[in-house]
C-alpha cells in the first residue's frame, strides 16, 4: 500500500488509483468519444509516469499502472456515450476525488493535483498533430484551438 493512503478507506484508495483514468477520460471525451490514439496515449503516459514523475509520486504511478487498462475500460463503459449527463456524472466522481485528495498529506496532495492536471492536458492534446505542435507551439485562435 502507498504510505500516504494509510488513513484512507479502501474505497477512497481505489478512487485515487483511478484518478489518472478519470481525468484522462474526461479530457479525452470532450468530442463525445475517445479515440484509440487518446487511449493509447493515456496508457503510455501512465507507464512513463512510473519513472519520470516526481519521486514522491513514483510508487503511486507504479500502482496505477498495474490496473490501468482494465480501469480505463470500466470507466469508458460506465460513462459512454459521453453526452452531457454522463460527463456531469464523471465530473461528480472527480469532485469526490478532490475531497479524498484533500485528506492526504499537503505536499503529496499538491504534487498529485499538479501531476493530474498535467496528465489531463497531455491526454487532451493527444489528437493534435505533430506539425501543429511544432510549427504552432503557441495557440492561435481559430487555427489551433
Amino acid at each position: 500500500m502507498i504510505k500516504q493512503f494509510e488513513k484512507l478507506t479502501k474505497e477512497e484508495a481505489e478512487l485515487l488509483l483511478k484518478a489518472p483514468i478519470l481525468v484522462s477520460v474526461l479530457a479525452a471525451s470532450g468530442d463525445n468519444e475517445i479515440s484509440e490514439k487518446e487511449k493509447a496515449d493515456a496508457m503510455m503516459l501512465a507507464h512513463i509516469k512510473t519513472f519520470t514523475a516526481d519521486p514522491l509520486l513514483m510508487p503511486y504511478y507504479k500502482e496505477v499502472e498495474n490496473n490501468f487498462e482494465s480501469y480505463f475500460e470500466t470507466v469508458v463503459k460506465t460513462y459512454s456515450p459521453f453526452d452531457d449527463a454522463k460527463r456531469l456524472a464523471l465530473n461528480k466522481e472527480i469532485n469526490i476525488l478532490n475531497t479524498v485528495i484533500a485528506k492526504l498529506d499537503k505536499e503529496f496532495a499538491r504534487t498529485l493535483n499538479t501531476s493530474l492536471s498535467s496528465y489531463a492536458e497531455h491526454v487532451k492534446k493527444a489528437e493534435k498533430s505533430i506539425l501543429e505542435s511544432f510549427i504552432f507551439p503557441i495557440p492561435i485562435h481559430g487555427l489551433t484551438d
